[in-house]
């Protein structure tokens, strides 16, 4: 069994943190009290939904970092492959005329990228392009 000891300072900071807008930090912040209650980690995996190795990790993350292991890391989720590509998409777009299509062709056939075309509309939105 595994449980987390906390201080007095902690159980204020991590209740604060309960009321957050973010609700990652929030159920994190619950998690952790409920754990200073007693809660065992299966009981809390139950409860949040999440798995027992999530609550693990938690409580990992909590002992080293302490208020800052509460929100989630960036740099999450898939990562594109178009970055270090712009000035070869801006020409692509000016020669096809904003045709979406041939810049799709022109990828895949000399940089070995297959992308959907919503892919590439949201990067270059997301660029400026």
């Amino acid at each position: 069994m595994r449980y987390i000891t906390l201080k007095t300072e902690e159980i204020e900071a991590l209740e604060l943190s309960c009321k957050s807008s973010n609700n990652t930090i929030s159920k994190r912040s619950q998690c952790l009290l409920l754990s200073g209650q007693g809660r065992t980690i299966i009981d809390l995996a139950k409860i949040f939904n999440v798995s027992r190795r999530s609550i693990e990790r938690w409580f990992d993350n909590w002992e080293n970092e302490g208020v800052k292991s509460l929100p989630i890391t960036p740099g999450r989720g898939v990562k594109t492959r178009l970055k270090g590509l712009e000035t070869v998409l801006s020409e692509q777009l000016n020669i096809h005329s904003r045709n979406l299509k041939n810049v799709l062709l022109h990828l895949e056939e000399n940089h070995d990228i297959r992308i959907c075309k919503r892919t590439l509309q949201n990067f270059l939105k997301d660029t400026g392009l």
